[in-house]
């Protein structure tokens, strides 16, 4: 039996990255939080360096009650005590591990209100208890980076009309 492999034109192999790109403009994750400027962002080693500088404190309770967190809800994603994130003045810089949960906080926040249309609708869905998570809400899952990398899954099928 003699198999001939499929020869690919050049159309079928440079297809324009335009058609894989989300209809609207995405919502920029730097906008939940204050202080950090687009152009300080422009990639992900951007991104890197930021988580590696730390954030203010002032900068992770903004981004608290732009998602509706309280504080003892983002010390739990954070993994700190709340009284020790309390004892932090405003202008301090939180150590990386706590700027980078921040940070991808901000990003998950952001796809969400992208992929919903709104921050108000995706915050409910994270409040909301779901059979794909076992009956926990979504929001419960962000102690872990499993459970962001969960979420942000889901967000995927959500986008793309696959409901479990």
């Amino acid at each position: 039996m003699s198999y001939k492999k499929k020869q690919l034109s050049v159309q079928e192999v440079n297809e324009p990255m335009a058609a894989y790109l989300p209809i609207g403009s995405p919502v920029p994750f730097y906008q939940l939080l204050n202080g950090v400027k687009a152009t300080s962002v422009a990639t992900d080693f951007d991104i890197l360096k930021l988580s590696r500088q730390g954030l203010p404190k002032k900068t992770l309770l903004s981004l608290a009650q732009k998602i509706s967190f309280t504080l003892q809800e983002l010390a739990g994603v954070m993994h700190i005590s709340d009284r020790t994130l309390q004892r932090y003045e405003d202008a301090a810089i939180i150590k990386t591990e706590y700027a980078e949960k921040a940070i991808e906080l901000a990003r998950l926040y952001s796809r969400g209100q992208e992929v919903f249309g709104s921050m108000d609708k995706f915050k409910q869905w994270m409040r909301t208890p779901a059979h794909i998570y076992k009956g926990e809400t979504p929001a419960s899952l962000l102690d872990t980076s499993i459970g962001f990398d969960m979420i942000f899954k889901e967000l995927g099928r959500i986008e793309h009309g696959i409901f479990a």
